[in-house]
């Protein structure tokens, strides 16, 4: 089909307000992993506080996915995207004017980012209701292209901390947020097809009757890799240029961006591919490429020529692999995809918070990251073997009934 008719085929101005809300949130979820290299240094923080800082944000946002997944299905993406953003412009302007000093202020602060991550649970199903099944891989892919917000918290939180200080960001930070929370409000649209609102009490147990399948299980897992893996690394890597290379938080922010760019930009090329030859196959290549480059990375010589384009393939490979879930995702889940949204975006977050922290800890404990990284290739490894333990199945059962669209 050609991509006038996918673009016919649902709402476009909602599509594009999707993938903004997505990005500036995106970009105010990550701002303390730019900023880390000088707060870090004002207050004294080792190496193991420094990765556990940057985490925070993002096990909050895996968290509250969970309850703004329920919000979406409960009152409609729309109404949960607007209290979110409301609460994390407050939230910044609170922290601003009161200003951090402490480890406690800044964990505090994580948690109030941790409601732009969820934004995942808005923006994707806010997309994909508008979509039918055979486009679901492309529109989930532009929505979720939203993850380069990281680029620009890259770029421009070191620049913006040099020349007003680095409390003064989360001011600024305000300004495209609530530009985009009003054109949120004006152009997005809930689709019409959404399942009927339940009871509280339904809710909560559909949670639990999602848990009991097994198949959730794997794409949390499979999710944990992909998506945790690229968050896990936006968040560190300012820290590793710095630390390891010799960076000035500036240069380090630019090395930052580039490859959080290229992990933004191939998701909905991912979701596209995953349409073309199948989510399933192109999962498989993504964990293999995956555990291989984190494998050579945590055995490398740590310099800037070798380390920087090894980043930017992993993070290009990751970015495919976070289009490919989403293609898988609404075929299994279509009529619950609000709160598989929110319990798979849980998994993506759980598992960035693992890697940014362990990366901080294995510097800690070893004087090197190298460690943490080889774990992670190892999980590459596990999500590859599970992937291949259940695709018969996939393609046999659920895939089958799904017309016109390969798994």
């Amino acid at each position: 089909m050609t991509d006038d008719t996918f673009w016919k085929s649902g709402h476009r101005p909602t599509l594009i307000m999707a993938f903004l809300y997505f990005d500036v949130a995106f970009m105010v979820w990550n701002l303390l992993g730019p900023l880390a290299p000088i707060f870090s240094k004002v207050m004294g923080l080792s190496p193991a506080q420094k990765g556990f800082v940057v985490a925070v944000p993002t096990l909050a946002g895996a968290v509250l996915r969970l309850v703004n997944g329920f919000l979406a299905d409960l009152i409609g993406q729309k109404r949960t995207g607007i209290i979110s953003q409301i609460i994390v412009i407050t939230g910044l302007l609170g922290a601003w004017r009161m200003g951090v000093t402490t480890m406690e202020g800044l964990i505090a602060l994580g948690v109030v980012l941790g409601f732009a991550g969820a934004s995942f649970s808005v923006a994707l199903p806010l997309a994909g209701r508008w979509y039918p099944p055979q486009h679901q891989g492309k529109a989930m892919g532009i929505a979720g292209m939203g993850n380069s917000g990281t680029v620009f918290a890259a770029i421009f939180a070191p620049l913006l901390a040099k020349l007003f200080g680095w409390s003064d960001v989360l001011a600024l930070a305000t300004i495209p947020a609530t530009l985009v929370l009003i054109a949120f409000v004006i152009f997005a649209k809930d689709s019409p097809n959404q399942p009927a609102p339940k009871p509280l009490g339904e809710y909560v147990a559909g949670y639990f009757r999602m848990l009991a399948q097994a198949d959730a299980w794997w794409f949390i897992l499979f999710y944990g890799v992909t998506f945790g893996g690229f968050v896990g690394l936006s968040s560190s890597l300012p820290i590793f240029y710095t630390t390891e290379l010799g960076l000035t938080p500036i240069y380090a922010g630019y090395a930052t961006a580039s490859c959080v760019f290229a992990g933004s930009m191939v998701r909905p090329l991912g979701g596209a591919l995953a349409d073309r030859i199948g989510g399933i196959r192109t999962l498989s290549m993504v964990y293999a490429v995956a555990a291989m480059l984190l494998a050579v990375i945590s055995f490398a010589p740590v310099a800037f020529p070798v380390m920087f384009p090894l980043f930017f393939a992993t993070m290009a490979t990751l970015g495919v692999g976070n289009g490919a879930v989403f293609q898988l995702v609404p075929q299994r889940f279509r009529q619950e995809i609000g709160v598989m949204t929110g319990l798979v975006g849980f998994g993506g977050g759980v598992g960035g918070f693992y890697l940014a922290s362990s990366l901080g800890l294995a510097k800690q404990l070893t004087g090197t990251q190298s460690m943490g990284f080889l774990i992670f290739a190892a999980l590459a490894l596990v999500a590859l073997a599970g992937l291949t333990s259940v695709k018969r199945r996939w393609r046999t059962t659920w895939g089958a009934a799904v017309q016109g669209v390969r798994i």
